[in-house]
């Protein structure tokens, strides 16, 4: 696996991705628009993160298969602020690459970015009730929950999910 950032050709690999697992992800968090699933939808997005990567407020990446032509997930660093020495942290890995460690390495990896790169203190994840696995991920890469900050409460297939904060000390 590679963790790169993210390239304005990676349009078509990026859709592919996206769509493959489309279901998979709605599980999870909320659907994106529809339009998003083409490939004039993906690329405005990619030109839209890496016009907020130019602007230091994001660290797009992907992660890839080791001869990098299949992108098998995404991690982001995005709310970049370094005034404030923080950022928040979000991913997506491919069903069929999920449970194999790679959330966790993803995670690492944007770590040691926000720490060595943009020189962070803190990182914040939204993490939902009904996602197991990264609360697992979560504690694996020293995040804990911030009890005082009310939680978000998201619609995924108009069932409400309640999300809370975790947070990690760099």
């Amino acid at each position: 696996m590679i963790i790169r950032t993210l390239q304005a050709d990676d349009g078509e690999r990026l859709l592919a991705f996206e769509t493959a697992n489309r279901a998979w992800f709605e599980q999870h968090v909320e659907a994106r628009d529809p339009a998003f699933y083409s490939a004039a939808g993906v690329d405005a997005h990619i030109a839209d993160y890496l016009d907020s990567y130019a602007a230091g407020v994001m660290h797009p990446c992907v992660l890839t298969s080791d001869d990098g032509t299949t992108i098998i997930g995404r991690a982001n660093l995005r709310r970049i602020d370094r005034v404030a020495g923080s950022g928040e942290v979000g991913y997506r890995i491919a069903h069929d690459e999920a449970r194999k460690g790679l959330a966790s390495q993803a995670l690492a990896y944007l770590q040691e970015l926000a720490r060595t790169r943009y020189g962070l203190r803190i990182l914040n994840a939204w993490i939902s009730d009904q996602n197991a696995g990264s609360k697992r991920v979560m504690d694996k890469c020293g995040f804990t929950r911030d009890a005082l900050v009310p939680p978000q409460v998201v619609q995924v297939h108009g069932v409400a999910h309640v999300s809370h904060l975790f947070q990690c000390r760099l």
